[in-house]
């Protein structure tokens, strides 16, 4: 790991336990496609530190967090490694349909002494949760996240995407079927990418 592991506020002990998750994952990516192998020698900015700054946008009245196509865990496993430490009254709630990803996920949860949810189904296919904020990261494009997020969110849900450099042409697409509140965030990690926040979705 580099130097860039100090651009993160988090104590000693939470940043031991992100090296020990970024250990893990390097092991497992070896055996099973955790993450792309081309992200690999840049995982800690291109996953971890790119996964914390969704969390720095959290409701701090939040109480359940989900979590959607978790895959290597990002951004949910390093927000719920930080909530540890900084929200550890929130909960975590992952869903991945990948059974080798959900046994990477529970094994680093696990060893990082994680108290969460994995649910190894689809989306689709699970209840409805109605969570404070829901996140995803790489899952789909806007309108059928929106689709596939929306019933499972609270009143007053926060949903939480980061997005590449087509954002705006999947803001426009997703506004034909929806109606919601934007505020886009810069990326920390990357000039083109941002964190779309969404609220109030609607059917249009």
């Amino acid at each position: 790991m580099n130097s860039t592991s100090n651009t993160l506020d988090v104590s000693r002990e939470t940043l031991d336990r992100l090296k020990l998750y970024e250990q893990n994952l390097l092991k497992w990516t070896k055996k099973i496609n955790i993450v792309a192998p081309s992200t690999i020698n840049d995982a800690w900015n291109r996953h971890f530190v790119d996964s914390a700054q969704v969390f720095d946008l959290r409701r701090p009245d939040a109480e359940k967090w989900l979590d959607l196509g978790t895959g290597g865990g990002f951004p949910g496993l390093v927000c719920a490694t930080i909530a540890s430490e900084k929200a550890p009254d929130l909960e975590f709630t992952f869903v991945e349909s990948d059974t080798r990803k959900c046994a990477f996920l529970r094994s680093v949860a696990r060893e990082l002494d994680l108290k969460l949810r994995v649910l190894c189904d689809r989306i689709e296919n699970i209840q409805i949760e109605k969570a404070d904020v829901i996140s995803a990261r790489a899952l789909s494009a806007l309108p059928n996240l929106l689709q596939l997020s929306q019933r499972h969110g609270s009143d007053n849900c926060q949903y939480l995407f980061p997005k590449g450099q087509n954002w705006e042409e999947e803001v426009e697409l997703a506004r034909k079927k929806w109606q919601f509140s934007l505020t886009c965030h810069r990326s920390k990690t990357n000039t083109e990418a941002v964190i779309l926040e969404i609220g109030n979705i609607s059917n249009a």
